[in-house]
């Protein structure tokens, strides 16, 4: 009887242990590194069952690694270093259970201030929001990155002299099959769709088609449902999201949505886009004069219906994420210099504040994986 006991005890204690692990993620913060003190690339635990946090290890001098991506095996991450032309794209290897970071290399993407980052087994492809490009470079067997493969320019401007006086491309995405680049362009108001030819060696990215936006709107970020079916461009100028249908590299208008308040006043800079995992609600920022994200609910048709609008409790929510558990949404500040813990009701989809946030200079990219 006691040698049983003792054995229930033990798979309780066991299951608890495995529970508590699969609670925990690593959080990784790409920051700007000019305006305050900040060291590159921090990686945080995160328990996605509390809402509580810990600093495991961050960079040193790194300058603005904005954003970052992490390989599909989480051996490795890599980040853009924006600065101007001296702009590069990094690579480092990466301990999954201590948070290390080693760097390995950095390559020139021949273009200016890189603002997104993407990669797979092969390539790493960059958008350079000044240069108005993207840029394919390829990848070593050590992980790290080699010289650029390929360089897609835009061409173009669009209505608004100040910020679309020529193209700029905000992102690239890959498609869930992996089989095109989406790209928005904020100076043209275009999104463009490339196929993906991950071995080619000149010519990785063929366009297959283009749409375009709202005159004015400038799409900035974009994020598929969970079913592939559709795709929400958010667009930073108007604070509009399009709804687009999605089938092999086509794009069709569905409807529009405002992330801006019908009374509002003031600047809009809508800023970032993301799904819960479960893939029933889709969340938006907008930073200006709101500081605010929008939540709507994912409708069957691919529309979208409004559900909460709250304020982001700092000044410039440029991006935010949500853990892959559903139970937090946190939301980087820019400006404030923190990362603010939203708790997610899943059921409703509407955010509350844990009163927990995490202080860390320009936070601009937020990005969970297992540890």
């Amino acid at each position: 009887m006691m040698k049983q006991i003792y054995f229930y005890l033990l798979f309780i204690f066991t299951i608890g242990v495995l529970q508590a692990q699969e609670s925990k993620f690593n959080l990784i913060v790409g920051t700007y590194t000019k305006t305050c003190e900040s060291k590159g690339i921090y990686v945080y635990e995160f328990d996605s069952q509390t809402g509580d946090f810990t600093l495991k290890s961050n960079t040193e001098n790194i300058f603005n690694p904005s954003y970052l991506t992490v390989s599909s095996d989480t051996k490795f991450i890599y980040s853009v270093s924006e600065n101007d032309k001296k702009t590069k794209i990094n690579a480092f290897k990466f301990n999954s259970k201590n948070g290390k970071l080693e760097f390995l290399n950095a390559q020139d993407p021949k273009g200016l201030n890189s603002c997104y980052i993407i990669n797979d087994e092969q390539n790493v492809i960059t958008a350079n929001y000044s240069s108005g490009n993207i840029s394919v470079l390829g990848k070593n067997n050590d992980g790290s990155i080699g010289a650029v493969k390929q360089l897609v320019q835009h061409i173009g401007k669009s209505i608004n002299a100040n910020r679309q006086e020529a193209p700029h491309a905000h992102m690239v995405y890959f498609s869930p099959d992996k089989k095109y680049v989406l790209a928005n362009d904020l100076g043209t108001d275009k999104v463009y769709v490339y196929q993906y030819n991950p071995n080619s060696v000149t010519q990785v990215l063929t366009l297959k088609s283009s749409i375009d936006v709202k005159p004015g709107s400038g799409p900035r970020h974009l994020i598929f449902s969970k079913n592939g079916k559709y795709v929400y461009v958010l667009q930073e100028l108007d604070g509009i999201i399009t709804s687009f249908s999605y089938a092999k590299g086509i794009l069709k208008k569905v409807s529009e949505t405002s992330v801006v308040a019908p009374d509002f006043k003031g600047d809009i800079g809508a800023a970032d886009i993301h799904i819960s995992p479960d893939g029933k609600f889709l969340y938006a920022t907008n930073r200006g004069t709101a500081n605010a994200i929008s939540a709507f609910k994912i409708l069957k048709n691919g529309k979208l219906e409004f559900v909460q609008r709250t304020s982001t409790l700092g000044k410039g929510p440029r991006n935010f994420n949500i853990d892959p558990t559903g139970n937090f949404l946190l939301v980087g500040h820019q400006y404030t210099n923190d990362i603010v813990i939203f708790k997610r009701d899943k059921k409703t989809g509407t955010l509350t504040n844990t009163g927990k946030k995490i202080e860390l200079c320009s936070p601009v990219c937020l990005v969970f994986t297992k540890i």
